[in-house]
């Protein structure tokens, strides 16, 4: 049986009901990242001051410049550097929504973060996304030198479709031979069909609602073939072997985390390193709430160690 929500959790879903915003799924593209914009730092920890803050571009394969920022918590030596892939469905969020987040791992892991813009659906549906992800994890890879990154201990992550592109980008690595240290999936999507257990068990009233995902995806996919890609379902790569090691932060009481534990198992089954923490009690997107979830500020800790001894870090204070 589940764990009940834990009572801070309870209270952010009372408050969320209470005020009365429309729901995602309800709303135009535009609208929903709008409206996700104004609420992503309402929970959120104060923002952490870092010594560098610096916003990029990076070049895709058909020409565009990516906005990306880069975060960095000291100056003057060459870090390890972590590629940053926000949530939000394909469809909404963006660097700024993640900016505390990649903020506090850069502070407490003691290595560079790159959150990257990719580029979102419906305007820019699949594989835009990981195009842009994997161009960007390249990129960085041969030229992170020059923006004083050490290009030789490098980890990509995210959280929800960022855990899911960054999970396809750690197969399209080892498929390249670039070496990554670590895989950071934060309740990953990784399932081509929304038919686990707990896709049914907790499809509504608990942060991420079926019919958001269904949003989502709708918006995302160009035809039901897309869902069968494995870069679109990483649970659907042929072979597993020799990816990165992987840190898993799933959370209790998610449509996600069943398809989030089956990843991990398979990853297991191939010989994969893998760590896996289940957040008892609390739902999807609780990693953003710091100032009220408890549980997010422990995953963040327990994130920044994974990337700390994966990558041979240290904390800046």
């Amino acid at each position: 049986m589940p764990h009940p929500l834990t009572p801070a959790m309870r209270d952010v879903l009372r408050r969320m009901v209470r005020a009365n915003r429309p729901h995602l799924h309800t709303l135009s593209p535009e609208q929903a990242r709008a409206a996700y914009e104004a609420g992503a730092g309402v929970l959120e920890i104060t923002k952490p001051e870092l010594a560098r803050v610096q916003d990029l571009r990076i070049p895709a394969r058909d020409g565009s410049a990516l906005p990306a920022r880069l975060y960095a918590p000291t100056q003057g030596q060459a870090l390890p550097v972590l590629l940053y892939l926000h949530g939000g469905g394909f469809t909404i969020g963006s660097v700024q929504t993640h900016d505390i987040l990649c903020r506090q791992l850069a502070r407490l892991s003691g290595c560079a973060v790159v959150s990257l813009d990719y580029r979102l659906a419906p305007e820019h549906r699949f594989p835009t996304a990981i195009h842009d992800a994997w161009d960007a994890l390249q990129w960085l890879a041969l030229h992170g030198g020059g923006l004083g990154l050490d290009t030789g201990c490098m980890a990509v992550g995210g959280d929800s479709a960022g855990g899911t592109l960054a999970a396809a980008c750690a197969l399209l690595a080892r498929d390249a031979g670039l070496v990554l240290q670590l895989q950071l999936l934060i309740y990953p999507g990784t399932c081509a069909h929304q038919d686990t257990d707990s896709h049914l068990r907790y499809a509504h009233g608990l942060v991420l609602e079926r019919d958001g995902i269904q949003w989502f995806f709708n918006h995302y996919v160009r035809s039901p073939a897309d869902r069968e890609d494995w870069r679109f379902a990483p649970l659907l790569a042929p072979d597993v072997e020799g990816v990165a090691p992987a840190f898993f932060c799933l959370a209790e009481l998610d449509p996600l985390v069943d398809e989030g534990v089956q990843y991990a198992d398979l990853l297991r089954m191939a010989g994969v390193p893998v760590e896996l923490e289940i957040y008892k009690g609390v739902t999807h997107e609780f990693i953003k709430m710091g100032r009220a979830i408890p549980e997010a500020c422990q995953a963040h800790a327990a994130m920044a160690a994974a990337l700390r001894a994966a990558l041979g870090t240290t904390p800046a204070d």
